[in-house]
């Protein structure tokens, strides 16, 4: 990893010392109890035409962000924008993650998702202009392995759907409040965009463009892309009507280069020496560093793949606000918002598979679980590696329309109506209407093949030998041969029909009584099918047909050189140095006709909510110093209804060694459930001005988050095992529980704010939350539509007998020799199948030759004498109660009229619920995925019309999925660290122009299982630059 932690120790470094600058410069220079009278501070600045003057840039947006914070009840955080159509950052989430207690999860190096004070994206509730809006997204685009067979489920909210320009500002309220909707456990974001009646009267807006340059080298993409933007607000002279215009275009191509695994194997010590799945029958395996307990874990890779992705992005954004105020009494506001958000991935993989019995492995002595570092594996005849090809493709849209009435009815009194009507889709987008399509080809040439990970990364190694191909010592085209091709569509679609009556009662001497309620129904639907067609099978069986039905779709290229921080051990002349890409929808439509369809789903969740509130917002005095009390109660009731069409699985085949295939019947059947609950919610804020500039704040509340839609449906659905379960393999399940209730928290909050300088301030608080109706996993082991199990190795099957003859023989009792025995047993009967066996048995093991001949011809399916497959059916219950608890440090400070500023932000957040690496996979975790500490610095100038701002972001490793692949296993994404340059300069008053590098130092993304030494994907991340203008009027 060349370069890496000198670069992360440099940045933290320095980062810790520009930390400490903040506390120690600031508290020493500003000792006073005073704070100065607001000035107009330095920077940018444009003239409205009544005269005022409105302060823009940097500094600007931090004085607004702390007068938001300052004057608002409870906790609440905010980023407003430098100017009309200048965010501060290119991406919403970026710009988020500088708020205390926020932290920001990223794909293909964008910003996506938020998590705030430990709780993911789908904790959160984000609402545009107040308004709930609906969530649909297919996390594929950008994924390691599991991005291919995805379906969309999901609450959370995609920040990278929308183009920041169209933003006035971001509002994060952690503390709970009777006026907002429940669902956001960890915050509620609200993102606020411009009004016509809000600035100056006339016509003003601003046009920008970017070129944007990916340091990521591309085959299919040019490398420079285009970003247009533009904001147009008009309002005629007597304010009484205004249009507001906004729309952008933003296209942004780029590479990456990755390596992944499918899966990781754990497995007690124990039960590897008393197997012959991983070492050699007759003991010959070397085993290196081997545990000293029976009792560790052990880790061992199915497979290891190097990826190489090209990316395309399209967003393009658009809002129309019409506003009406013929009097001074009356409020219309009606407005139209769209957004459209299309991303594709063509990506090339380069695998190998490991095959066991191994001939050496050693491994790592983590005394907690032991990794395999080093595998090797000599093959007695040439076995495949593979060069699968995916397309994967979606396309995210929203279109809204709402209407908003603000009524003075007295004096005192006003009415506020507001409605809209929203949909979102998040659609497949390749060339053939798919999620994803997937299309396996390999060369079969590998006769030593292992993995070495000693160093931290994968290395792949391979001895090559094209006797199968056409013997000519090189790999080329001629050498590769179709096995597979498959596909994933999927959509999800949520409309949401709502309405809202606010009233706000003045009592005078600034308190005032809010109350109200509103309705909402949402209707979500998410819908999948997959297809799987065997072309030359996982045998190569049609060696050479690439090249003859589709020589010229095919390239080749150097993945591995692509690698630039990370180190493969591969030379100049390797065959692992030549690899293969093609587009998969081209090699697709070249190979297959008809697809077959091997699975579907049909899941719609239906919810009606409903909510009244009243809250009392009053000021008063304590020993002569302001106080002001925000306290209020909300009720909501629900009711849901989750609605399944069932596919119904006819059987599960067993199609290869450790590959199985779920073939559905023609008939589909309806799954119904439903549920109702309500919730009162009170909540209290306090804050007392202790000095002029001195605030200290405390909060009570209750919110709550409802489950994932994923979790709501009614389905049940069994899932194949990942090997034969006579050798351990276990066939997966999952159904879904309509009679989840929502996660409630009780909310303790207690800061301190000291504003001690004009444009500065330093705050800490404390946060506590006991959650309870955590979702869990419960596990019961049971059979689901009378599935039978061909490979069960039961005595009296066909499964049964090989087994038995395998193990009185003294033989590697392997998948493949398990697999090719039974094959042979079902074709020919015991006999003939144990002279074929034994006749191309050599002392390496079987023939690699006949063994792919034999997957190429058979399948199992399961006939009446096969048990019942016994799938651990995975359901989610409420089961968990958990506390989680933390503390937020922030700070601001400008030195002066230097134009010199620095700002920082720590979040520190624990909890009693964590994942156990140790633990066996049959055990049931229950862990807060998200859950880290973060810190966010910027250096800051502003003087002279230029502006600048370094920023350095670090969030540490959390716990993004825990119960992954047959195992179970965690997924962790490992600590990571970004620096951000972002540079403006005013030409004129009308004209600036700007520079901004995004990850200017190239900082990776790694995901890992159990220890650092399971890797689940690791990224080689370029940086991204952007050079633009813009032209305010």
């Amino acid at each position: 990893m060349k370069g890496t932690k000198l670069r992360s120790t440099l940045a933290r470094s320095a980062s810790w010392l520009v930390f400490s600058t903040v506390f120690g410069s600031a508290t020493i220079a500003h000792a006073q109890d005073t704070v100065q009278d607001e000035q107009a501070q330095p920077g940018n600045s444009e003239a409205a035409a009544d005269d005022t003057i409105v302060v823009t840039g940097i500094r600007a947006s931090l004085d607004r962000s702390i007068e938001l914070k300052r004057n608002n009840a409870g906790v609440v955080d905010g980023i407003s924008a430098e100017e009309i159509g200048k965010f501060p950052d290119t991406n919403l989430a970026e710009s988020l993650q500088r708020i205390t207690g926020v932290s920001i999860d990223r794909v293909n190096g964008e910003g996506s998702r938020v998590t705030v004070r430990g709780f993911g994206p789908g904790f959160n509730l984000v609402t545009l202009n107040g308004r709930t809006l609906p969530t649909a997204s297919i996390a594929s685009v950008g994924q390691d392995q599991n991005g291919d067979f995805v379906s969309g489920t999901t609450r959370s909210f995609d920040f990278a759907n929308l183009a920041s320009e169209g933003v006035s500002r971001l509002e994060v309220y952690k503390t709970g409040r009777a006026s907002i909707p429940g669902g956001g456990i960890g915050a509620a974001i609200n993102i606020v965009t411009r009004r016509p009646l809000d600035g100056a009267a006339g016509l003003s807006g601003s046009i920008g463009a970017k070129a944007v340059y990916d340091a990521a080298d591309t085959y299919d993409y040019s490398r420079v892309t285009p970003e247009v933007s533009g904001i147009v607000n008009w309002s005629n002279d007597a304010g009484t009507f205004g249009v507001g215009l906004f729309g952008s275009y933003q296209l942004r191509h780029n590479s990456a280069i990755a390596v992944s695994a499918n899966d990781w194997n754990i497995l007690p010590y124990s039960q590897f020496l008393g197997s012959t799945t991983f070492r050699r029958a007759d003991g010959s395996t070397i085993i290196n560093n081997a545990p000293q307990s029976g009792d560790t874990l052990i880790g061992i890779p199915n497979d290891t793949r190097y990826n190489y992705s090209e990316f395309e992005r399209e967003r393009i954004n658009g809002q129309l606000t019409a506003q009406f105020a013929p009097t001074d009494r009356f409020t219309a506001t009606a407005d139209v918002t769209y957004y459209r958000n299309a991303a594709e991935e063509k990506r090339a993989d380069q695998t190998t598979w490991y095959n066991r019995p191994f001939d050496e492995i050693s491994f790592d002595g983590n005394y907690k679980v032991a990794t395999a570092v080093y595998i090797d594996d000599v093959i007695t005849a040439p076995k495949d590696g593979g060069f699968e090809q995916q397309y994967r493709a979606t396309k995210d849209e929203l279109m809204s329309y709402g209407l908003n009435l603000e009524y003075e009815v007295t004096d005192s009194l006003t009415t506020i109506v507001d409605g809209h009507y929203s949909k979102a889709e998040a659609q497949p987008n390749n060339p053939l209407g798919h999620t994803s399509t997937l299309f396996s080809m390999a060369q079969k040439s590998i006769v030593d093949q292992g993995l070495n990970i000693e160093n931290g990364f994968p290395q792949q190694f391979i001895t090559f030998d094209d006797s199968n191909g056409n013997n000519n010592g090189v790999l080329d085209l001629a050498d590769l041969g179709s096995q597979i091709a498959r596909s994933q569509t999927a959509y999800q679609e949520q409309d949401v029909k709502e309405v809202r009556l606010d009233n706000i009662w003045e009592m005078g001497d600034d308190d005032r009584v809010m109350f109200g309620g509103n309705y909402r129904e949402a209707d979500m639907n998410s819908r999948t099918m997959s297809t799987q067609n065997t072309l030359g099978d996982w045998g190569v069986g049609n060696i050479g047909d690439i090249e003859e039905m589709a020589g010229d779709l095919v390239q080749t290229f150097c993945m591995v050189c692509q690698f630039r921080d990370y180190d493969t051990g591969v030379s100049e002349g390797d065959p692992l140095a030549t690899a293969f890409r093609g587009d998969a929808t081209d090699l697709f439509n070249a190979f297959v006709n008809s697809p077959i369809i091997n699975g579907t789903s049909n899941n719609t969740v239906r919810e009606k909510i409903w909510a009244l509130y009243a809250q009392v917002d009053l000021n008063t005095e304590l020993m002569e110093r302001p106080v002001n009390v925000l306290a209020g109660v909300r009720y909501e009731n629900t009711k849901s209804r989750s609605i399944t069409l069932q596919g119904i699985p006819a059987s599960i085949d067993w199609t290869a060694d450790n590959d199985f295939l779920t073939v559905l019947s023609s008939g589909e059947q309806p799954v119904e459930g439903s549920n109702s609950y309500d919730h009162i919610l009170p909540s209290i804020d306090v804050s007392v001005d202790i000095t002029d500039n001195f605030k200290g704040r405390v909060s009570l509340s209750r919110t709550i988050s409802r489950p994932d839609f994923g979790s709501l449906f009614a389905a049940s659905n069994p899932g194949a095992p990942n090997r034969p379960t006579a050798l351990g393999g276990v066939p997966g399940g999952t159904q879904g529980n309509p009679q989840l209730i929502p996660l409630e928290s009780d909310n303790f909050d207690v800061s301190f704010e000291w504003y001690f300088a004009p444009s500065s301030y330093l705050s800490a608080g404390f946060f506590d939350k006991r959650v309870r109706n955590f979702v869990g996993t419960g596990q019961t082991t049971q059979s689901l539509f009378d599935l039978r199990d061909p490979s069960s190795g039961a005595p009296g099957t066909r499964s049964g007998a090989a087994l038995e003859y395998l193990q009185t023989n003294n033989l590697d009792i392997s998948d493949v020799n398990l697999f090719t025995l039974t094959a042979l047993i079902d074709q020919f009967g015991l006999d003939a199948a144990v002279d074929q066996f034994q006749a191309n048995l050599t002392p390496g093991g079987l023939s690699q030759t006949f063994v792919d001949s034999v997957l190429g011809q058979y399948d199992l399916v399961a006939n009446e004498g096969d048990p019942l497959y016994q799938f651990q059916t995975q359901q989610p219950v409420n089961s968990e109660d958990a506390h989680i608890y933390g503390m937020e440090i922030a700070g601001q400070h400008f030195f002066g009229e230097s134009g010199f500023g620095i700002a920082a932000a720590y979040t520190l957040v624990r909890g009693d619920i964590g994942y156990d690496i140790t633990a066996p996979t049959t055990a049931d975790q229950f862990a807060l995925l998200g859950l880290s500490d973060t810190v966010n610095l910027s250096a800051i100038y502003e003087k002279y019309g230029l502006s600048a701002r370094l920023t350095y972001n670090w969030r540490d490793t959390f716990l993004s999925n825990n119960s992954r692949g047959a195992s179970r296993n965690p997924v962790f994404v490992n600590a990571y660290e970004q620096i951000d340059l972002n540079v403006s300069y005013d030409i004129t008053d009308a004209i600036s122009v700007s520079f901004e590098a995004i990850n200017l130092t190239g900082s990776n993304y790694e995901t890992f299982a159990r220890t650092k030494n399971q890797p689940w994907f690791i990224v080689d991340s370029r940086p991204r630059y952007y050079a633009g203008a813009r032209f305010r009027f």
